[in-house]
């Protein structure tokens, strides 16, 4: 039987793999041109449009950039940390969503991890990171301030917090903690919340932080997640008795 012919998506998919796979390993490195477009054709055995899509993916992967002029061309990039949060942050908000994890599970997880952040951003925080959240505790106690901006403004506030550990990597792996983790509890017990409750927090978490005190940060934190979870308990509890 004649085996059916891959489709150009399935080819362009591909080929993006192959070249992925080049940069991770090394045999491509940063700032390096790849081959043309004539040639990487040549080199798969497939059209120049399919190789137009391949590098499309790539792009969009922030794995490679795209250059004019006569010196133009495809070029390996360096990935910044900044540029990895976008997808870090979809693919923690798509694995919550996706499966079968429980209000708490996420909750003890996100918490924990923030508190990792804590010893560290009590030493090393910045006064901009430090006006940040103070920033915000001011926008949450606004009375005319709607949920989702209060929600926005709750996850700019623990965003400083983690950078304020001046960490990068601790940074990247928190995107995903606080910035999909977190709406996705702001959701469940926004309606049930005592704003005054988590700024009062907050400044405690702030205060804490100025007087470089990371036990009291931590201790904040922990606070933070037994408020959080017993919220939710209380929002599930009555969606199931009004079901």
């Amino acid at each position: 039987m004649k085996k059916p012919k891959p489709k150009p998506a399935d080819l362009s998919a591909k080929i993006a793999k192959n070249i992925r796979d080049a940069i991770i390993s090394g045999a491509l490195i940063v700032d390096e041109r790849l081959p043309s477009e004539a040639d990487l054709s040549e080199q798969f055995n497939v059209s120049r449009p399919t190789v137009r899509e391949a590098l499309k993916r790539l792009a969009a992967q922030s794995l490679i950039r795209t250059q004019r002029g006569a010196t133009g061309g495809a070029f390996v990039n360096r990935i910044s940390f900044q540029d990895a949060y976008p997808q870090q942050i979809t693919t923690s908000t798509l694995l919550l969503s996706m499966n079968d994890v429980s209000f708490d599970v996420a909750c003890e997880a996100r918490y924990t991890l923030e508190r990792a952040c804590a010893s560290l951003s009590a030493a090393r925080r910045t006064p901009d990171q430090l006006a940040s959240m103070r920033t915000e505790i001011f926008r949450q106690s606004q009375p005319a301030l709607s949920d989702e901006a209060f929600c926005a403004s709750d996850v700019a506030f623990h965003r400083a917090l983690v950078d304020g550990a001046g960490n990068p990597v601790l940074s990247y792996q928190l995107a995903g903690a606080v910035e999909a983790m977190q709406p996705l509890m702001n959701m469940i017990t926004f309606t049930a919340r005592s704003r005054a409750a988590i700024i009062d927090l907050h400044s405690q978490i702030a205060d804490a932080l100025e007087a470089s005190d990371a036990p009291r940060v931590e201790a904040c934190l922990t606070e933070l997640e037994r408020y959080t979870k017993e919220l939710a308990q209380n929002v599930l509890a009555a969606r199931k008795t009004r079901a």
